[in-house]
Protein backbone atom coordinates (compact mmCIF):
# COMPACT_ATOMS: atom_id res chain seq x y z
CA UNK A 1 0.00 0.00 0.00
CA UNK A 2 1.08 3.92 -0.13
CA UNK A 3 1.67 5.25 3.08
CA UNK A 4 2.29 8.55 4.33
CA UNK A 5 4.09 9.03 8.01
CA UNK A 6 3.58 12.49 8.97
CA UNK A 7 6.46 13.25 11.63
CA UNK A 8 10.26 11.92 11.46
CA UNK A 9 10.79 12.40 14.89
CA UNK A 10 10.93 9.18 17.01
CA UNK A 11 7.69 7.40 16.83
CA UNK A 12 7.63 8.31 13.41
CA UNK A 13 10.72 7.45 12.09
CA UNK A 14 10.34 3.90 13.80
CA UNK A 15 7.07 3.98 12.21
CA UNK A 16 7.95 3.97 8.65
CA UNK A 17 10.67 2.28 8.69
CA UNK A 18 8.87 -0.85 9.92
CA UNK A 19 5.99 -0.45 7.84
CA UNK A 20 8.45 -0.65 4.50
CA UNK A 21 10.03 -3.39 6.01
CA UNK A 22 6.31 -5.59 5.95
CA UNK A 23 6.80 -4.71 2.21
CA UNK A 24 4.86 -0.93 1.70
CA UNK A 25 5.81 1.85 -0.35
CA UNK A 26 6.02 4.90 2.31
CA UNK A 27 6.95 8.60 2.65
CA UNK A 28 7.55 10.18 5.34
CA UNK A 29 7.01 14.23 5.69
CA UNK A 30 9.01 15.99 8.45
CA UNK A 31 9.26 20.19 8.55
CA UNK A 32 13.10 19.83 9.90
CA UNK A 33 15.03 19.75 6.90
CA UNK A 34 18.03 18.51 8.13
CA UNK A 35 16.64 15.42 9.28
CA UNK A 36 15.08 14.47 6.40
CA UNK A 37 18.42 14.87 4.91
CA UNK A 38 19.92 12.44 6.91
CA UNK A 39 17.01 10.09 6.44
CA UNK A 40 17.51 10.46 3.31
CA UNK A 41 21.10 9.34 3.19
CA UNK A 42 20.10 6.08 5.30
CA UNK A 43 21.36 7.68 8.67
CA UNK A 44 19.45 7.38 11.71
CA UNK A 45 18.77 10.24 13.70
CA UNK A 46 18.92 8.90 17.20
CA UNK A 47 19.79 5.43 18.47
CA UNK A 48 17.99 2.70 18.47
CA UNK A 49 18.91 -1.00 17.64
CA UNK A 50 18.04 -2.42 14.58
CA UNK A 51 17.11 0.97 13.52
CA UNK A 52 19.72 1.85 11.30
CA UNK A 53 19.03 -1.65 9.34
CA UNK A 54 15.87 -1.34 8.53
CA UNK A 55 16.36 2.49 7.20
CA UNK A 56 19.09 1.11 5.12
CA UNK A 57 17.40 -1.54 3.89
CA UNK A 58 14.01 0.68 3.18
CA UNK A 59 16.60 2.94 1.10
CA UNK A 60 18.16 0.21 -1.02
CA UNK A 61 14.58 -1.67 -1.64
CA UNK A 62 13.27 1.48 -2.83
CA UNK A 63 10.11 1.51 -0.36
CA UNK A 64 11.32 4.27 1.76
CA UNK A 65 11.76 7.68 1.44
CA UNK A 66 11.48 10.90 3.50
CA UNK A 67 10.65 14.46 2.38
CA UNK A 68 9.75 18.31 3.50
CA UNK A 69 7.11 18.16 0.61
CA UNK A 70 3.55 18.38 1.51
CA UNK A 71 2.48 17.06 -2.29
CA UNK A 72 4.27 13.98 -1.96
CA UNK A 73 1.45 13.03 0.71
CA UNK A 74 -1.36 13.07 -2.09
CA UNK A 75 -0.85 9.33 -3.69
CA UNK A 76 -0.75 8.01 0.02
CA UNK A 77 -3.96 5.27 0.81
CA UNK A 78 -3.34 5.96 4.77
CA UNK A 79 -2.09 8.72 6.58
CA UNK A 80 -0.24 8.17 10.11
CA UNK A 81 -0.09 11.13 12.46
CA UNK A 82 3.32 10.54 14.24
CA UNK A 83 4.02 14.06 15.47
CA UNK A 84 5.20 14.79 19.41
CA UNK A 85 2.65 15.69 21.88
CA UNK A 86 5.43 17.49 24.49
CA UNK A 87 4.51 18.34 27.70
CA UNK A 88 3.14 22.13 27.36
CA UNK A 89 6.08 24.63 28.89
CA UNK A 90 3.11 26.27 30.96
CA UNK A 91 2.01 23.03 32.48
CA UNK A 92 1.28 19.63 33.12
CA UNK A 93 -1.01 19.21 29.94
CA UNK A 94 0.33 17.65 26.40
CA UNK A 95 1.21 20.30 23.75
CA UNK A 96 -1.01 19.58 20.59
CA UNK A 97 0.30 22.39 18.50
CA UNK A 98 2.28 19.75 16.02
CA UNK A 99 -0.16 17.90 16.09
CA UNK A 100 -2.66 20.44 14.96
CA UNK A 101 -0.65 22.04 12.55
CA UNK A 102 0.23 18.34 10.89
CA UNK A 103 -3.32 18.15 10.20
CA UNK A 104 -3.62 21.43 8.85
CA UNK A 105 -0.75 20.53 6.40
CA UNK A 106 -2.11 16.94 5.51
CA UNK A 107 -5.94 17.97 4.67
CA UNK A 108 -5.49 19.46 1.31
CA UNK A 109 -4.05 16.43 0.16
CA UNK A 110 -6.46 13.68 1.70
CA UNK A 111 -8.36 11.95 -1.07
CA UNK A 112 -11.61 11.03 -0.02
CA UNK A 113 -11.32 7.42 0.34
CA UNK A 114 -8.18 7.64 2.57
CA UNK A 115 -8.30 6.65 5.92
CA UNK A 116 -5.75 8.55 8.64
CA UNK A 117 -4.64 7.04 11.17
CA UNK A 118 -3.69 8.41 14.79
CA UNK A 119 -0.77 7.14 16.77
CA UNK A 120 0.28 10.23 18.62
CA UNK A 121 -0.45 9.90 22.16
CA UNK A 122 -3.16 12.82 23.18
CA UNK A 123 -5.36 13.88 25.76
CA UNK A 124 -9.40 12.37 25.81
CA UNK A 125 -11.00 14.48 23.26
CA UNK A 126 -8.76 15.21 20.49
CA UNK A 127 -9.32 12.57 18.33
CA UNK A 128 -13.08 14.31 17.99
CA UNK A 129 -11.44 17.36 17.55
CA UNK A 130 -8.98 15.82 14.37
CA UNK A 131 -12.47 14.30 12.76
CA UNK A 132 -13.79 17.77 12.82
CA UNK A 133 -10.71 19.02 11.41
CA UNK A 134 -10.69 16.37 8.24
CA UNK A 135 -14.28 16.36 8.15
CA UNK A 136 -14.56 18.06 4.28
CA UNK A 137 -12.08 15.85 2.76
CA UNK A 138 -14.48 12.62 3.07
CA UNK A 139 -11.71 10.49 4.77
CA UNK A 140 -12.34 8.21 8.08
CA UNK A 141 -10.39 8.57 10.67
CA UNK A 142 -9.25 5.74 13.13
CA UNK A 143 -6.91 5.83 16.72
CA UNK A 144 -4.50 3.84 16.51
CA UNK A 145 -2.28 4.46 19.97
CA UNK A 146 1.64 3.69 20.04
CA UNK A 147 2.71 1.36 22.50
CA UNK A 148 6.79 1.67 21.39
CA UNK A 149 9.35 1.54 24.28
CA UNK A 150 13.04 3.10 23.54
CA UNK A 151 15.29 0.55 23.28
CA UNK A 152 13.12 -2.23 21.69
CA UNK A 153 11.04 -0.39 19.89
CA UNK A 154 11.69 -2.17 16.12
CA UNK A 155 10.76 -5.28 18.07
CA UNK A 156 7.34 -3.60 19.44
CA UNK A 157 6.49 -2.58 15.91
CA UNK A 158 7.69 -5.83 14.44
CA UNK A 159 6.00 -8.07 16.97
CA UNK A 160 3.01 -5.95 18.73
CA UNK A 161 1.59 -7.61 21.65
CA UNK A 162 -1.44 -5.65 20.66
CA UNK A 163 -2.96 -3.38 18.00
CA UNK A 164 -6.55 -0.74 18.81
CA UNK A 165 -8.58 0.50 16.59
CA UNK A 166 -10.43 3.21 18.35
CA UNK A 167 -13.60 4.53 15.80
CA UNK A 168 -15.75 7.20 16.17
CA UNK A 169 -18.83 5.49 17.25
CA UNK A 170 -17.00 2.28 18.16
CA UNK A 171 -18.20 0.15 15.78
CA UNK A 172 -16.79 -1.54 12.31
CA UNK A 173 -16.22 0.02 10.04
CA UNK A 174 -15.43 -1.96 7.30
CA UNK A 175 -13.58 0.22 4.88
CA UNK A 176 -11.61 1.66 6.78
CA UNK A 177 -10.71 -0.99 8.97
CA UNK A 178 -10.00 -3.34 6.20
CA UNK A 179 -7.57 -0.86 5.20
CA UNK A 180 -5.70 -0.98 8.53
CA UNK A 181 -6.03 -4.74 8.73
CA UNK A 182 -4.36 -4.60 5.22
CA UNK A 183 -1.72 -2.70 6.76
CA UNK A 184 -0.90 -4.90 9.93
CA UNK A 185 -1.74 -7.97 8.09
CA UNK A 186 1.66 -9.49 8.34
CA UNK A 187 0.87 -8.87 11.93
CA UNK A 188 -3.21 -10.24 12.28
CA UNK A 189 -2.06 -13.02 10.44
CA UNK A 190 0.62 -13.67 13.22
CA UNK A 191 -2.10 -13.85 15.97
CA UNK A 192 -1.70 -10.49 17.16
CA UNK A 193 -4.44 -9.27 19.50
CA UNK A 194 -6.88 -6.78 17.96
CA UNK A 195 -8.88 -4.19 19.97
CA UNK A 196 -11.92 -2.54 18.47
CA UNK A 197 -13.19 0.44 20.53
CA UNK A 198 -14.14 4.21 20.85
CA UNK A 199 -11.81 6.91 20.35
CA UNK A 200 -12.07 8.01 23.99
CA UNK A 201 -11.01 4.15 25.33
CA UNK A 202 -8.35 4.08 22.18
CA UNK A 203 -7.03 7.85 23.89
CA UNK A 204 -6.96 6.42 26.89
CA UNK A 205 -5.50 3.80 26.98
CA UNK A 206 -1.14 4.69 26.46
CA UNK A 207 -1.57 7.16 29.32
CA UNK A 208 -3.16 4.62 31.33
CA UNK A 209 -0.50 1.96 30.39
CA UNK A 210 2.07 4.36 31.55
CA UNK A 211 0.71 5.72 34.17
CA UNK A 212 0.18 1.99 35.61
CA UNK A 213 3.92 1.32 35.01
CA UNK A 214 4.86 4.61 37.09
CA UNK A 215 2.60 3.63 40.31
CA UNK A 216 4.36 -0.10 40.11
CA UNK A 217 8.03 1.30 40.01
CA UNK A 218 6.90 4.55 42.64
CA UNK A 219 5.45 1.80 44.57
CA UNK A 220 8.16 -0.81 45.46
CA UNK A 221 10.75 2.45 45.67
CA UNK A 222 8.69 3.44 48.50
CA UNK A 223 9.11 -0.06 49.71
CA UNK A 224 12.46 0.13 49.29
CA UNK A 225 13.09 3.39 51.19
CA UNK A 226 11.25 0.72 54.16
CA UNK A 227 13.54 -2.00 53.50
CA UNK A 228 16.67 0.97 54.23
CA UNK A 229 15.17 1.54 57.57
CA UNK A 230 14.74 -1.92 58.90
CA UNK A 231 17.28 -3.67 57.39
CA UNK A 232 14.86 -5.79 54.72
CA UNK A 233 16.62 -6.76 51.48
CA UNK A 234 14.11 -5.44 48.52
CA UNK A 235 15.79 -7.24 46.12
CA UNK A 236 14.41 -10.57 47.78
CA UNK A 237 11.36 -9.29 48.34
CA UNK A 238 10.61 -8.09 44.96
CA UNK A 239 11.45 -11.28 43.45
CA UNK A 240 9.27 -12.96 45.97
CA UNK A 241 6.80 -10.76 44.89
CA UNK A 242 7.17 -10.92 41.41
CA UNK A 243 6.50 -14.94 41.69
CA UNK A 244 2.75 -14.24 42.32
CA UNK A 245 1.58 -13.72 38.44
CA UNK A 246 -1.01 -11.12 39.45
CA UNK A 247 1.89 -8.48 40.67
CA UNK A 248 4.54 -9.60 38.21
CA UNK A 249 8.34 -9.01 37.97
CA UNK A 250 8.51 -6.35 35.12
CA UNK A 251 8.85 -2.96 35.61
CA UNK A 252 8.94 -4.20 39.10
CA UNK A 253 12.94 -2.84 40.67
CA UNK A 254 13.36 -1.03 43.10
CA UNK A 255 16.27 1.92 42.02
CA UNK A 256 16.63 5.46 41.15
CA UNK A 257 13.20 5.84 39.50
CA UNK A 258 11.89 6.48 35.77
CA UNK A 259 12.41 8.93 33.53
CA UNK A 260 11.95 9.50 29.72
CA UNK A 261 9.98 11.67 26.86
CA UNK A 262 7.02 9.68 27.46
CA UNK A 263 6.30 7.79 31.03
CA UNK A 264 6.35 11.29 33.06
CA UNK A 265 5.14 13.50 30.58
CA UNK A 266 1.70 10.92 30.03
CA UNK A 267 1.13 10.69 33.59
CA UNK A 268 1.07 14.43 33.85
CA UNK A 269 -1.09 14.60 31.04
CA UNK A 270 -3.06 11.89 32.84
CA UNK A 271 -3.43 13.36 36.19
CA UNK A 272 -4.41 16.83 34.33
CA UNK A 273 -7.31 14.85 32.26
CA UNK A 274 -8.61 13.67 35.94
CA UNK A 275 -8.66 17.35 37.34
CA UNK A 276 -10.55 18.63 34.37
CA UNK A 277 -13.02 15.14 34.93
CA UNK A 278 -13.56 16.22 38.15
CA UNK A 279 -11.53 12.23 39.14
CA UNK A 280 -10.12 13.73 42.27
CA UNK A 281 -9.04 10.06 43.64
CA UNK A 282 -6.86 9.20 40.29
CA UNK A 283 -5.49 13.13 40.68
CA UNK A 284 -3.95 12.20 44.15
CA UNK A 285 -2.71 9.20 43.33
CA UNK A 286 -0.86 10.14 40.19
CA UNK A 287 0.69 13.56 42.36
CA UNK A 288 2.07 11.23 44.55
CA UNK A 289 3.51 9.03 42.43
CA UNK A 290 5.57 11.54 40.25
CA UNK A 291 6.77 12.94 43.87
CA UNK A 292 7.94 9.40 44.81
CA UNK A 293 10.00 9.40 42.10
CA UNK A 294 11.05 12.72 42.06
CA UNK A 295 12.11 11.81 45.79
CA UNK A 296 14.46 8.73 44.38
CA UNK A 297 16.57 11.06 43.17
CA UNK A 298 17.10 13.24 45.61
CA UNK A 299 17.60 10.32 48.23
CA UNK A 300 20.17 8.93 46.12
CA UNK A 301 22.04 12.21 45.83
CA UNK A 302 21.91 12.03 49.84
CA UNK A 303 22.93 8.72 49.34
CA UNK A 304 26.07 10.06 47.60
CA UNK A 305 26.67 13.09 50.07
CA UNK A 306 26.27 11.06 53.09
CA UNK A 307 29.04 8.12 51.75
CA UNK A 308 31.20 10.98 51.25
CA UNK A 309 30.70 12.54 54.90
CA UNK A 310 27.99 15.09 54.29
CA UNK A 311 30.18 17.30 51.50
CA UNK A 312 31.20 16.46 48.28
CA UNK A 313 33.18 19.51 47.81
CA UNK A 314 35.89 19.44 45.49
CA UNK A 315 35.48 15.55 45.21
CA UNK A 316 35.55 13.35 41.58
CA UNK A 317 32.46 11.21 41.25
CA UNK A 318 31.68 9.10 38.25
CA UNK A 319 27.70 8.45 36.67
CA UNK A 320 27.78 5.56 35.12
CA UNK A 321 24.94 6.39 32.77
CA UNK A 322 23.51 9.88 30.86
CA UNK A 323 20.46 8.06 29.19
CA UNK A 324 17.40 7.61 31.08
CA UNK A 325 17.53 3.89 29.83
CA UNK A 326 20.03 1.55 28.35
CA UNK A 327 19.94 0.93 24.94
CA UNK A 328 18.91 4.61 23.79
CA UNK A 329 20.43 7.99 23.79
CA UNK A 330 17.65 9.54 25.32
CA UNK A 331 18.69 12.11 27.91
CA UNK A 332 15.25 13.74 28.45
CA UNK A 333 14.39 13.56 32.69
CA UNK A 334 16.89 11.42 32.59
CA UNK A 335 17.22 10.46 36.71
CA UNK A 336 21.15 10.10 36.60
CA UNK A 337 21.72 13.48 34.89
CA UNK A 338 19.15 14.58 37.71
CA UNK A 339 21.60 13.32 40.13
CA UNK A 340 24.55 14.33 38.62
CA UNK A 341 23.66 17.76 38.23
CA UNK A 342 22.40 17.71 42.08
CA UNK A 343 25.43 16.94 43.08
CA UNK A 344 27.36 19.21 40.56
CA UNK A 345 25.60 21.92 42.33
CA UNK A 346 27.60 20.68 45.81
CA UNK A 347 30.22 21.53 44.11
CA UNK A 348 31.29 18.17 43.46
CA UNK A 349 33.84 17.36 39.75
CA UNK A 350 31.64 14.96 38.34
CA UNK A 351 32.25 13.16 35.14
CA UNK A 352 29.41 10.90 33.38
CA UNK A 353 30.02 8.64 31.05
CA UNK A 354 27.80 6.82 28.89
CA UNK A 355 27.53 4.25 25.32
CA UNK A 356 25.15 6.43 23.62
CA UNK A 357 24.27 9.24 25.04
CA UNK A 358 27.68 11.51 25.40
CA UNK A 359 26.94 13.06 22.34
CA UNK A 360 23.26 14.28 23.20
CA UNK A 361 24.39 15.43 26.80
CA UNK A 362 27.11 17.23 26.78
CA UNK A 363 26.17 20.32 25.19
CA UNK A 364 23.37 20.61 27.32
CA UNK A 365 25.08 20.19 30.66
CA UNK A 366 28.72 22.42 30.91
CA UNK A 367 28.61 21.73 34.47
CA UNK A 368 29.54 18.10 33.80
CA UNK A 369 32.22 16.65 32.32
CA UNK A 370 31.81 13.56 30.03
CA UNK A 371 34.00 10.56 28.44
CA UNK A 372 33.07 8.37 26.41
CA UNK A 373 35.73 5.58 27.70
CA UNK A 374 34.66 4.30 30.84
CA UNK A 375 38.01 3.65 32.10
CA UNK A 376 39.21 7.36 31.70
CA UNK A 377 35.70 8.05 33.42
CA UNK A 378 36.21 5.92 36.51
CA UNK A 379 40.08 7.35 36.80
CA UNK A 380 40.86 9.14 40.43
CA UNK A 381 37.11 8.78 41.54
CA UNK A 382 36.12 9.02 45.03
CA UNK A 383 32.44 7.73 44.63
CA UNK A 384 31.32 5.77 41.57
CA UNK A 385 27.33 5.64 40.90
CA UNK A 386 25.48 3.67 38.60
CA UNK A 387 22.44 4.82 37.47
CA UNK A 388 22.03 3.35 34.21
CA UNK A 389 22.09 -0.36 33.85
CA UNK A 390 23.71 -0.33 30.41
CA UNK A 391 25.58 -3.93 29.68
CA UNK A 392 28.40 -2.21 29.62
CA UNK A 393 28.63 -1.43 32.86
CA UNK A 394 26.59 -4.38 34.53
CA UNK A 395 29.40 -6.58 32.90
CA UNK A 396 32.75 -4.41 34.13
CA UNK A 397 35.59 -6.32 35.69
CA UNK A 398 35.46 -5.28 39.87
CA UNK A 399 39.02 -5.73 40.10
CA UNK A 400 39.76 -3.53 36.89
CA UNK A 401 37.43 -0.53 38.13
CA UNK A 402 39.09 -1.00 41.40
CA UNK A 403 42.45 -0.01 40.31
CA UNK A 404 41.20 3.17 37.90
CA UNK A 405 39.75 5.00 41.21
CA UNK A 406 40.90 6.41 44.25
CA UNK A 407 38.34 5.23 46.87
CA UNK A 408 36.14 2.05 45.51
CA UNK A 409 33.25 3.03 46.78
CA UNK A 410 30.08 2.19 44.63
CA UNK A 411 25.98 2.83 44.72
CA UNK A 412 24.05 0.95 42.81
CA UNK A 413 21.03 2.71 41.86
CA UNK A 414 19.63 0.20 39.80
CA UNK A 415 20.43 -3.03 41.86
CA UNK A 416 22.01 -4.23 38.73
CA UNK A 417 25.53 -5.21 39.54
CA UNK A 418 26.59 -8.64 41.72
CA UNK A 419 27.24 -7.29 44.98
CA UNK A 420 28.82 -10.62 46.09
CA UNK A 421 31.30 -9.82 43.05
CA UNK A 422 32.11 -6.20 43.97
CA UNK A 423 32.42 -6.49 47.18
CA UNK A 424 34.72 -9.40 46.98
CA UNK A 425 36.62 -6.89 44.18
CA UNK A 426 37.64 -4.43 47.56
CA UNK A 427 34.94 -2.02 46.68
CA UNK A 428 32.34 -0.91 49.56
CA UNK A 429 29.13 -1.34 47.88
CA UNK A 430 25.58 -0.26 48.09
CA UNK A 431 22.21 -0.85 47.01
CA UNK A 432 19.20 1.01 47.31
CA UNK A 433 16.52 -0.44 49.56
CA UNK A 434 19.08 -3.46 50.47
CA UNK A 435 19.17 -2.48 54.53
CA UNK A 436 21.64 -1.11 56.81
CA UNK A 437 24.03 -3.83 56.41
CA UNK A 438 23.64 -4.06 52.69
CA UNK A 439 23.39 -7.39 52.27
CA UNK A 440 24.96 -9.50 49.91
CA UNK A 441 23.15 -11.45 47.46
CA UNK A 442 22.15 -11.41 43.62
CA UNK A 443 21.63 -8.51 41.50
CA UNK A 444 18.12 -8.10 39.91
CA UNK A 445 16.63 -10.25 37.76
CA UNK A 446 15.28 -9.42 33.92
CA UNK A 447 16.86 -5.98 33.98
CA UNK A 448 17.76 -6.50 30.79
CA UNK A 449 15.75 -5.21 27.57
CA UNK A 450 14.40 -8.22 25.79
CA UNK A 451 15.79 -9.04 22.84
CA UNK A 452 15.53 -7.42 19.16
CA UNK A 453 13.21 -9.15 16.34
CA UNK A 454 15.53 -10.64 13.73
CA UNK A 455 15.36 -8.16 11.45
CA UNK A 456 17.84 -9.33 9.26
CA UNK A 457 15.43 -11.68 7.92
CA UNK A 458 12.73 -10.37 6.05
CA UNK A 459 10.23 -12.72 7.98
CA UNK A 460 7.68 -10.23 7.76
CA UNK A 461 7.84 -8.84 4.15
CA UNK A 462 4.46 -9.34 2.30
Amino acid sequence: MKISVIGAGYLGTVHAATLAHLGHDVVGLDTDALRIAHLESGNAPFYEPGLAELLEQGRHNGRLRFTTDPGELAQAQVHFLCVGTPQSKTGNDSDLSFLFSAIETLVPFVRADAVVVGKSTVPVGTAAQVQEMIAGTGAALIWNPEFLRQGTAVQDSLVPDRLVYGLRDGTLQSSACAMLDAVYAPLLARGTPQVLTNFATAELIKVSANAFLALKLSYINAVGEFCEQVGADVVALQQALGHDERIGGKYFHAGVGFGGGCLPKDLRSFRVQAQRHGIESLDEMLSLVDGINADARFRMAETAVGLCGGSVRGLRITILGASFKPNTDDIRDSPALDVAVQLAAQGARVSVTDPQAVDSAWLQYPQLSFESDVFAALRGAELVLLLTQWPEFVSLDPRKAAAAVQRPVIVDGRNALDARSWQEAGWDYHGVGRGSDQVVGPAVENWAPASGANIASNQFAL
